[in-house]
Parts: structure tokens; sequence; C-alpha cells
């Protein structure tokens, strides 16, 4: 396990949505802190957030702070205003801050999407996993922790698994590769013009098509332009555009059903 000696602070010019500015020394000593780094546009990072709202809903007068640093891997996810919209659809209920520039997952070394660190109250790193999974073993850990702020805290059974593929020990298919574009735009079946873009592939006219073959639990293009609302649109594995200017980033899969045990 890795041990941090303090919780790092986050930069003073950092944009916040849900408070004006937090500063994480004055947590120390009070407060168990869990820090999440997400994007609204990533599918494993919508999967986790209901797991992160009952954390919330379940511990927060009992003294865990959830902070959510907002990392956008999309260049859309850099505008605040998309940010903003993608909160308050989504119903979150603690604090976000945005971090377009990455600042923040620089400062904490992070690896992925989602990507999740929990502090105690003297600041020390006491957990952290990367990627959907470990609900069960997240929830024993901050109870732990709420446990030496409070030695009387009784906390509840942790909460039950969500998806079949959430259950501890479940074991799963492999399944298709998420897709970025326009590296790989060759993975791609592509019917009329579509031109490359800093991260996306746009449709030069409408009837464009785009289509992926795939193997997984569930498909998810990413889409902005167009007077698209920039984000994660459930697919089957092809996108058409009705018209000139949609842009597709590319195709993120949801996990096959687990394999029985």
């Amino acid at each position: 396990m890795r041990a941090w000696c303090g919780i790092a602070a986050f930069p003073p010019e950092l944009d916040w949505l849900g408070v004006a500015f937090l500063r994480m020394d004055r947590l120390i000593g009070r407060h168990a802190v869990l820090v999440e780094f997400w994007d609204s546009a990533r599918i494993n990072s919508l999967r986790t957030l209901p797991y992160l709202k009952e954390w919330h809903e379940r511990y927060a007068d009992a003294g865990l702070r959830v902070i959510a640093v907002h990392s956008p891997g999309y260049s859309f996810g850099r505008d605040r205003q998309v940010a903003t919209r993608a909160v308050e659809a989504l119903e979150v209920p603690f604090p976000v801050a945005l971090d377009p520039d990455f600042a923040v997952w620089r400062l904490y070394g992070n690896r992925g999407w989602p990507g999740r660190y929990l502090f105690d109250r003297r600041s020390v790193l006491r957990y952290y996993h990367y990627g959907e999974g470990d609900y069960e073993g997240t929830e024993l850990a901050i109870q732990e922790l709420l446990r030496e702020i409070d030695p009387d805290f009784e906390p509840p059974a942790p909460m039950a698994p969500i998806r079949p593929e959430d259950a501890p020990g479940a074991l799963f298919e492999p399944q298709t590769a998420d897709v970025a574009l326009p590296a790989d735009r060759g993975r791609l079946e592509l019917v009329r013009d579509w031109t490359d873009g800093e991260d996306y592939i746009e449709a030069a006219d409408a009837g464009a098509s785009a289509t992926m073959r795939f193997r997984a639990g569930g498909a998810w293009a990413v889409l902005s332009g167009a007077e698209v609302e920039p984000g994660l649109y459930e697919s089957d594995g092809t996108v058409v555009a009705e018209e000139p200017g949609l842009r597709l980033h590319g195709f993120q899969f949801t996990p096959l059903p687990p394999s029985p045990s």
C-alpha cells in the first residue's frame, strides 16, 4: 500500500462546483477524506457514481468528506459550462473540483478513471483503487477510518452490489477495448467523409455513419458538436450524423455478464 505523509492541497486557482473553495488542511483532524478522480463522459466513472452518492449519504455526518475531481478525458469536458451541466444533470451532492488542465491529476500521480484515494484524519493515505470494483472494500475502509474518529460509531452493513459484475470475486469475459479517435479510426467502418480533429472525427455531411463491431455488455458513443449535448450516448455500435458537424470522440464498453465462479 502507498503511504503518503499528507493529503495534497489543491491549487488555489482551482474552480469548484458545490463550494466556493475547499481547504484540504482544514479537513485534517476531523474528517476522513475520499478523493475520486472521474469524468462525466466516461461510463466507468458514471457506474461508480451511485456508490459515491450512497457513501456520502451514509457517512457524511460521521466524518466522511467526499470530493470529486473532474479531470476530463475529452476536449469538450474542459469547458466549464459543459462540466457544470453534467454535474447538475447527474445530481452530484458533494463538492466537485474542476481540473481541466490535469493539475490535480499530476499532483496525485493519478493513473486513470476512476481513481479513488481515501485518507484518514491524520491525512495518511489508507486505501486507493483504480477503475471500477472493490466497492465493498472501499466501504469497509471508510468504516474503519470513521471508527478511528469515533470509537462508538456503529456502521451499517456495506451496500449490496448494484450490478452482478460489482459483486466481490466476479469473473469477467474479455471485452472489446475502448475506441479513441482519431487514432483508432481504422477500427471503424466509415461511410462518407469524416475529418480528423483534436480528439474526434467530424462528419463532413449529413448521413455520414461510423460503425464499431464489439463484444461487450453495452456500448456508449462519445459525441459532441452539431447541436448535440456533449457526452455519452448509449449505442448499438453505429452512429449516424443527421447533419454535418457531428463529432465522434470514441466508443466505450461495459463488461459482459460475469462468468459463473
